[in-house]
Formats: structure tokens, sequence, C-alpha cells
């Protein structure tokens, strides 16, 4: 399938004519009835009797609804509307309850089986959640799974709970009121913690506090960067743009992994081995060329397919990362492909002070050190490890560890006692390391030293699943299931010179994050498995330019951010919005399949009528490649 724009624009002006044409139709049904009622022009007392209770038996029957009699109306009213026709061109939103209300309870029936406003206790043990009911319609756990968007002009929000539904309050005290509500309520759901603002500044500390009350945070950084940008010299930004197409080719089937190179060539990993592809400016096409895993020299043991594959030593070697059995994504080594000969060259083990340990992730010591022909390290990472691996020994001679297979040389690092939980980890330009982790954390080490964090972010509850990190360390993408997050670096020292929090404490004057969202409707869309994963910046390795776009996957969709747009603090989006900035304007490519990765190419590669490299989608069967355009979208 092609390539579509954000439904955003188009649902949020078509949803809220719908609301008011609905809305207006049925009221005025309702008044008009009432008024079409002739009164009887006979004198006798007895026919205007007759006549009178006929029309209040009439009266009774339509069973009326006034608009303006606010006793009818019950405790905590909205009404309900649901959305229909997903993204058929018959889509439209309809009320579901013109007049309902709504209710926070805990431990309450989730599945909506039972229609009782009764508090059920909590069952074995099960630690007890806030739920939002609505109706007899809505039993929704109040979490960021829900995609809660707020709409503050129009007195609404709108969410998923087993379709996109939205409710719209009849005042604004109404409407604030709920929002508060339903942020406390996911906090005390997320930490376990009442929403006091005692719990808050446990939770957060004083440095972050401007995390959960934005609204007294310190964007002047944010606003410092915006103007960084606007004054470079980089191709200019447009808001808006057209994705093209450009070529599309089967890829064998089974892709696991995407693998962009710089220089010539990229690289798709799947069940027959690693497949070669052609860089060209407008995408990757393949060479018809693929290096098969069965040709090995000393294998140990039996791999399953690689998941991780990582491009060193000028793109001239791969290194290919295979998981455990069992589902657990650690590995015990990982196997060094020739690329120019096809053949796997050594399969090295990761072994600590005569001990094999495992690994759960690696990845280059710089964002350009694959492009260095000499380059012999690269850092691991695992649940509590932190290091960085060679591939010379200091001895000029292997270790082994049972069979023929070397052992990598445990270079530097840390190996932290207690459970860090590390997930996922990328380097900057010069080396400094963004680490995220299972509890929603993000720290920030400097490149000399990987024994303590320079900076420890505390994120929003949800596990990082992957990081990335701009060239130059300024900006954080922080990917979690329901959301990205978006954090600025800079900070102001006691000399008043500008650092990144990769170079020392951020102090108490810590910009608070951007979030990046599907709308509910596109969330809704984006197909069973709608959780994000694989959140990157566009690829620059040079100093002075300036990442433009970030991409993300979920489901079926590749969503792409314009960067100078979500970091604009006057941005549309940010209007009317409650708690954190989040950015709902962005472009889709809609694929057929679950999408596996999606990548934008080296900078080597935009052209000068282009705003950005092409952009290269790989699912389990096929891969595209995406131009942003230089012209601007009609939609």
């Amino acid at each position: 399938m092609g390539t579509s724009q954000s439904r955003e624009g188009q649902y949020l002006s078509d949803s809220e004519s719908d609301y008011q044409s609905e809305e207006e139709q049925e009221e005025e049904v309702h008044y008009d009835a009432v008024h079409r009622q002739e009164t009887p022009r006979s004198t006798s007392s007895t026919s205007s009797r007759k006549a009178l209770d006929e029309i209040d038996t009439k009266l009774k029957s339509l069973k009326l609804k006034y608009p303006n009699s606010q006793h009818d109306l019950p405790n905590q009213p909205v009404k309900l509307y649901l959305h229909i026709g997903g993204n058929t061109p018959s889509a439209k939103w309809v009320i579901s309850d013109k007049r309902t209300s709504y209710k926070f309870v805990k431990n309450c029936k989730v599945d909506g089986s039972d229609g009782s406003d009764q508090e059920e206790e909590s069952q074995g043990g099960d630690s007890p959640s806030w739920i939002l009911r609505v109706g007899s319609k809505v039993r929704a756990r109040v979490s960021t799974e829900m995609q809660l968007k707020m709409f503050g002009d129009q007195r609404r929000v709108d969410f998923v709970n087993n379709g996109v539904w939205a409710l719209k309050f009849y005042t604004d005290e109404e409407y604030r009121k709920f929002v508060t509500r339903f942020q406390d309520c996911l906090f005390e759901n997320v930490y376990g913690l009442e929403a006091t603002e005692e719990n808050k500044m446990k939770v957060y500390g004083k440095e972050f506090i401007g995390w959960v009350n934005p609204e007294i945070a310190d964007d002047t950084m944010w606003e410092d960067a915006e103007d960084d940008s606007a004054s470079g010299k980089n191709t200019p930004v447009r808001v808006d743009q057209d994705l093209m197409e450009e070529f599309e080719e089967a890829a064998n089937g089974g892709v696991q992994n995407l693998t962009l190179g710089a220089l010539d060539n990229s690289f798709l990993v799947n069940d027959l081995g690693v497949q070669v592809y052609r860089n060209y400016h407008k995408g990757i096409y393949g060479k018809g060329i693929c290096v098969k895993f069965d040709n090995r020299s000393g294998a140990s043991s039996e791999q399953s397919t690689p998941k991780k594959a990582m491009l060193m030593r000028a793109e001239t070697n791969m290194m290919l990362m295979s998981p455990l059995k069992g589902g657990k994504p650690n590995s015990t080594g990982i196997q060094q492909l020739d690329i120019e000969t096809g053949k796997i060259v050594t399969e090295w083990k990761f072994g600590k002070d005569g001990t094999e340990i495992t690994m759960k992730d690696v990845t280059n010591d710089t964002k350009g050190s694959q492009l260095d022909p000499s380059e012999s390290t690269f850092l691991g990472l695992d649940d509590n490890r932190l290091c960085q691996w060679d591939m010379r020994d200091k001895r000029g001679m292997v270790q082994s560890i049972g069979g023929d297979s070397p052992v990598l040389h445990w270079s530097q690092g840390h190996q932290f006692s207690r459970g860090t939980n590390f997930q996922c980890f990328a380097s900057t330009g010069d080396g400094s390391i963004v680490v995220g982790s299972l509890d929603g954390k993000i720290r920030l080490y400097s490149r000399t030293s990987m024994r303590q964090a320079k900076t420890a972010f505390p994120g929003l509850g949800s596990p990082i699943t992957q990081v990335d990190v701009t060239y130059d360390g300024k900006w954080v993408l922080g990917t979690t299931d329901t959301y990205l997050i978006l954090i600025c670096t800079l900070f102001t020292d006691k000399d008043g010179k500008t650092k990144t929090g990769f170079s020392g404490r951020m102090g108490n004057k810590i910009p608070a994050p951007r979030l990046l969202k599907l709308t509910p409707l596109d969330s809704h869309l984006a197909s069973a498995n709608n959780k994000f994963h694989g959140g990157h910046f566009s690829w620059v390795t040079e100093n002075g330019k300036q990442e433009r776009h970030l991409v993300a996957t979920v489901g079926k969709f590749s969503v792409i951010w314009d960067f100078q747009q979500v970091k604009n603090s006057a941005h549309e989006c940010y209007r009317n919005q409650q708690g954190l900035k989040s950015c709902y304007c962005y472009k889709i490519v809609l694929k057929d399949e679950s999408i596996v990765e999606s990548r934008f190419m080296h900078d080597n590669y935009a052209v000068s009528d282009s705003p950005e490299a092409p952009l290269v989608v790989a699912t389990p069967m096929k891969v595209s490649s995406i131009s942003l355009s230089g012209k601007r979208s009609r939609g």
C-alpha cells in the first residue's frame, strides 16, 4: 500500500462539525416537537381539559428531554460519542449516549458485563486500579493505553477502549475537573501512590518537578534550540511535505532486521542470510546478492536468526547477534561477517574475568564510527552491565572459554550490583551514551565514565524499549509502547555556559519533555499490534548538521514527525493542552502488513529538492523506499 498523511487535521474538523450537527439536529427535533403542539381554541372547559389531557399524553409518549433543563442532567454529566466507519469515506462520529455520566472508581469490572455502580474489593492480592466508567458502555483502566487526547477549546476528550470514544462536557469547569482527575488517577495507577505534591516530589525529585507540573517548567532551552535550528545553514524544513513511494520489491521473506549503510550498501537480515542492497538517492535497490548463514568457520553452537546487525570497519564487516532460545533477547556471543567475502570469519564469546556472560544489545562507539576502517571496539549492554568490547587482546592472543571461539576483551565498563534493568542504548557523535531502562528511566553517561550517570531522567512510568540521540547529544528520543518521549539535555551551568546532561549534572532547571503520540483513531487503526517500536532521528554524522525528522513504527504504520515543528513551543498542537505538551502532527506510511523497521538513510543521500534523505520501510516480505518531496502537500 502507499503513503498517506496523518488524518488528524481531517478528523479534528470533521468530528467537531459532526458533534455539532448531530447535537443540534436532535435537540432541534425535541424543541420543535414541543412547540408544534397547538393549543385548542374551544371555549368549553370540558373540551379544553380533554384537549390538554390528549396533549399531555402525547408529550409523555415522546419522552422529551429539554436542552436547557439542567435538573434532567445526571451527576458529572457528559455526552458520549462513538466513532464508526474506521478510515472509510463514510467514517463519522455518532451520539452513543446523549446524556450520561462518568465516574472514577477502583477495582470495578472492566469488561462491562455488569452495569452496577458498586465498587468491588480487590481480589487475590491484586493492587487496586482506578477505572473510568462512562454510563453502562465504557469500562477502561486509566492508563496511557487509552491514548487520551484533549481538546480544551471544544471541552472534549477522545480515547480508545474497544473502539474510539469521545466525551463532551457541558462546561469548562467540568472539562478541567475531568482532565485533572484523570491525570491524578493515572499517576496513582503507575506509581501506587496518591497524587499529592509530596508524592510527586518523592517520585520525580525537585529537579524534575516540571515533568509533572509543566506549567512551571523552564522552556527556555526549547526556544533557544528553535532559534539555533532556524538560523542554521541546513536544508530548510517545511511543515508540509508530500510522501512519494519510489519503489518497492520483495525481500525473500522472514525479514528480522534493517541495517542501513552510509556508503554504498545497505542490508536486510532474514531467515536465509544477509541480503545486500545498493544505496541510491531515491532509496535502496536489491543487488541480487545474499550471504548465507550456513557458511561458518568454527561455529560452536546452532544459532537462531540474528535480530541485531551492526556495521563496522568502513562497513566491510557486520556483527550479527542472535538471541538465546526461549524468547530471551540476551546472547552469549556475536558473529563477525566479512561482507566482501561473504563468510562468517569469527564467532566471538562475551566473557569477563574468565566467566561467560550475556549481552542484550550492541552498538557502535559513536554515531559515525562504522565508517572508520580501523575500528575494533564497540559498546555492549545487558540488564545490569554497560561496557566496551575490544576485538584485539592486549597480550596479542585471544582467550577462550570451552571450544575454539575467541573471547572479546572487556576494555572498559561497569557491572552494577543492583538491577538497573537496562533495555536499550545509543551513542552520540563524540561517544557519550544514553541508556533506557525497564522502569522508564533514561540515563546519560559521558564517554569517559560508564560507572555513574551524569544525569538520570526519572521517566514517566512506561518501560523504554528503544532510545536514540542526536549527533550533538542535545536531544534524546525514548520509545515506549504508547508514546515517544523527546528530552532536551541542554542546561546552563553556574558559570553561564550551555552544556548537555552528558557532561554534567543538570541542576534544577530541567526542561519538561515533549510527547509524540498517535491520535486515538490512528492508534485504533494501526492494527492489533499497535505498540510503538524503533523510534529514531534522521541520520547525520557531521558536526553542525541537525537532524530534521523523527520516525517510529506502530503496527502497519511508519509515523514521521517534523523535528523543528515538535520543538516549536508555539506549535498549534500545544494550545489548550493540560500537562506535558503532546504533538499529534505527523505523516503516515501505511503498509499491508506489520512493519519490522523504518529508518531514514544517511544524510549523504538527501537531494537538493528534498528536505530529507529517503525513508526505508521493511516488512517481513517487502522493502520500500519513500521520498519526502519538496512540494507542499495539498491536504
